[in-house]
């Protein structure tokens, strides 16, 4: 028997699915392997950001007949062609249903399957290509093939509904069904079914397949019981079911689709219930003597017997329906519950958002996330015992409607749609990891190694989860799976180092942060960020200064332009003992002014240098050296700032006019001074400072060593007059 439209629906290239992945499921995700994926002739060959995808390739591989390889021939011409564009670019989808195509077109075994392979192992939620890859197998006549890519389809998206149906049809297909131990493989498909798909809200076709197969088995009891169970799980088509099983109710005797159990308790119900309407309606006439009383045959108590029955499962029914009233609208906001690359609209994200929330909510009795509506106190009262007493029913008729079953599923119908956005996966590991840390663990293996490969920040909190829980070596294995995967970032780079050093292996942090400054030196940019970052831990924490100074200076080899590195370097002396440290001061001062810097960068060098003098210098001739070294600056560089600025000064446009109204040179503007700061204003500090506050260069990172504005001691011509203090008047 098969389910209306289950067979001959036809797949387009979207990759359609609907249903989501279960915790476990990608982990087990794994076909028998045999034949290698592919030969690097054939384009299997890829670089190290491609490894990843390779190993999981490898994981759905399906062995080959004995002799495939033979029949099969060659590949298709143009296979290795689509093959590499799909391989050198895994994220494109289209590179992907075109080597798909193709090879379906070209009939050819091997490649579809090869194919097939490759492309489940990157997008195993779309249920369609599961399909499409059981019937190739089993057009070839390989059953038992079919029924294994059913198996692992299953095992990665077990809420699929589409897809249960579809292997349970493949074995109605082909098992002997005269055989006593098929109806039971059958009916072992369906209980897995149910149990695993069943709690979605759009799981009716697969519990009216169920019910149907049992009436098609003779086995009426049985359909009852699932008629039972479906009618305490909210579904959409939940009214169906019921008109439904009150005709199955109707068309047969009670003893017929009632256990043993219930009938026996239901018959002995509509006795007493007889009894008493028999003698209200006897009041006021002559009771028989005992023994003359005619009892009530079965066949009489049937009606009062379906009476009574519909009257219970009447009350469950409307417990179903309050479930199912106050899921209705999230579903209806729902518009695409399958996966496919093309990106959701924040309407529907806000959807998914919405039903979480309000999901969890349910689960705790109310909580942060529950919405909160201005009601009249009474009214307030009135809806919350409404909702008490709706809990309770729901409890005492046991409908399946909140608690942690329903949130999973949710979750996991979520991630469906939803899959290739982070802020699903870490809210269901969020829900997940105060009850268990394997399960967290592995929603974020299949976040990470499946769906979100490219994704480094998903990974950056795979392993902040490692490290907080005390697995240093897991969480070393995923930043390094990161690097290999995604290489040149540098937040994984830094991610790494901290983690060593947190660990309290310095030496390997360092080792770290040498081998990023060997690999950036074609970067400049990159190189003198990394070197920056190694200085700091070596003075910092390794209190070693000479290490960070040699550091410095050989990265002002390379980047002698960069203002970050000659500040850093400043830092560095400026913070040492001021007893030795005067040199190397006026060194790091004399090296940035012969640097190609702009000048108002040297100019706030020269005035860093001042301040150094000011306070620490030993002889006031030397303060009075850097003084005048700084006014020299000043007037040299405010020149051809001033020049630059406004051209040449014989430019008519630059020209004013006369009395007469004859043009003449504008008069000379004084050269520009800084504002006038107290000298007690500290410097901001570089080297011994927090500049993670800082966010400007180098992506998210470069902008920790961003150089601070000193233009705040800029007035020392105005503030300290050295000629009035130190001369004689002339």
């Amino acid at each position: 028997m098969a389910a209306e439209g289950s067979d001959s629906e036809d797949l387009n290239t979207n990759g359609l699915l609907e249903a989501p992945s279960a915790p476990e499921a990608m982990e087990a995700v794994q076909l028998p392997t045999g034949k290698e994926e592919a030969s690097e002739e054939n384009g299997g060959g890829g670089g190290a950001s491609e490894a990843p995808e390779a190993a999981a390739a490898t994981a759905y591989n399906m062995p080959l007949a004995e002799n495939e390889e033979e029949e099969d021939g060659e590949f298709p011409a143009d296979f290795d062609r689509l093959w590499k564009l799909a391989h050198d670019n895994p994220q494109d989808f289209s590179s992907w249903t075109d080597l798909l195509q193709y090879c379906e077109q070209e009939s050819h075994m091997t490649a579809s399957r090869r194919a097939l392979v490759a492309f489940l192992a990157r997008y195993p939620l779309c249920y369609g290509y599961w399909k499409k890859f059981a019937d190739l197998e089993r057009r070839a006549g390989y059953t038992n093939k079919a029924q294994e890519v059913c198996v692992q389809g299953l095992k990665a998206i077990p809420l699929s509904v589409d897809l249960w149906i579809h292997y349970i049809n493949l074995l109605l297909g082909t098992l002997n069904m005269n055989l006593p131990e098929s109806s039971q493989r059958i009916r072992s498909a369906f209980e897995e079914a149910v149990a695993a798909a069943g709690l979605d809200f759009h799981s009716d076709r697969l519990w009216e397949l169920f019910i149907e197969w049992e009436k098609e088995q003779g086995d009426m009891k049985a359909a009852t019981g699932v008629y039972d169970r479906v009618l305490r799980v909210p579904t959409q088509l939940y009214s169906s079911h019921y008109e439904k099983f009150k005709t199955h109710l109707n068309a047969h005797a009670p003893k017929d689709v009632l256990s043993a159990v219930e009938y026996e308790g239901l018959l002995e119900e509509s006795k007493q219930s007889h009894k008493t309407e028999k003698s209200e309606l006897a009041e006021g006439e002559e009771e028989l003597p005992p023994g003359e009383e005619k009892e009530p045959t079965e066949e009489e108590l049937i009606p009062k017997m379906r009476e009574l029955l519909l009257a219970r499962r009447e009350k469950v029914y409307q417990d179903l329906e309050g479930e199912v009233r106050k899921r209705w609208n999230f579903e209806e906001a729902i518009k695409r519950p399958y996966f496919h690359v093309k990106p959701l609209d924040r309407t529907q994200l806000r959807a998914w958002h919405s039903y979480l929330d309000w999901e969890l909510t349910e689960l705790g009795g109310g909580g942060e996330n529950e919405v909160k509506t201005e009601t009249e106190p009474e009214a307030m009262e009135g809806q919350e015992e409404e909702e008490r007493e709706s809990k309770e029913g729901s409890k005492s008729s046991g409908i399946v409607a909140g608690g942690d079953r329903r949130v999973r599923i949710l979750f996991e119908r979520c991630l469906i749609a939803c899959a290739l956005y982070e802020e699903f996966w870490t809210k269901y590991v969020q829900y997940l990891e105060p009850q268990s840390l394997d399960e967290a663990r592995g929603v974020f293996r299949r976040a990470c190694e499946i769906h979100l490969a490219h994704k480094h920040t998903m990974h950056l909190q795979w392993a902040t989860f490692e490290e907080r829980h005390g697995d240093l070596t897991e969480a070393r294995r995923v930043l390094e799976a990161l690097e290999t995967s995604v290489p040149g970032l540098a937040m994984v780079r830094l991610r790494r180092a901290g983690l060593e050093r947190r660990a309290g292996r310095l030496d390997e942090s360092e080792a770290l942060l040498r081998d990023a400054v060997v690999q950036a030196k074609e970067t400049p940019h990159l190189h003198a960020f990394y070197s920056i970052k190694l200085a700091r831990l070596l003075l910092k924490l390794c209190k070693n200064p000479s290490k960070a100074r040699g550091v410095l200076q050989e990265a002002l080899e390379i980047s002698p332009d960069d203002g970050k590195l000659h500040l850093n370097l400043l830092e560095l002396e400026v913070a040492g003992d001021p007893r030795g440290s005067a040199e190397g001061v006026q060194q790091c001062v004399t090296r940035a002014l012969a640097a190609p810097l702009s000048p108002q960068t040297k100019i706030l060098f020269s005035q860093r240098g001042l301040q150094y003098a000011e306070d620490y210098g030993t002889s006031v001739q030397s303060v009075l050296t850097v003084y005048e070294e700084h006014q020299k600056l000043l007037k040299e560089l405010g020149n051809k700032k001033r020049v630059a600025e406004n051209g040449d000064s014989e430019d008519p446009e630059k020209m004013s006019k006369g009395e007469d109204g004859s043009a003449v040179p504008a008069p000379p503007q004084a050269p520009p001074t800084m504002p006038h700061v107290p000298m007690t204003t500290p410097p901001p500090p570089m080297m011994g400072g927090d500049m993670s506050a800082v966010h400007a260069g180098y992506g998210g990172y470069g902008s920790w060593h961003q150089q601070p504005q000193y233009g705040g001691y800029g007035g020392y011509q105005q503030a300290w007059n050295y000629n009035q203090g130190y001369y004689p008047p002339s």
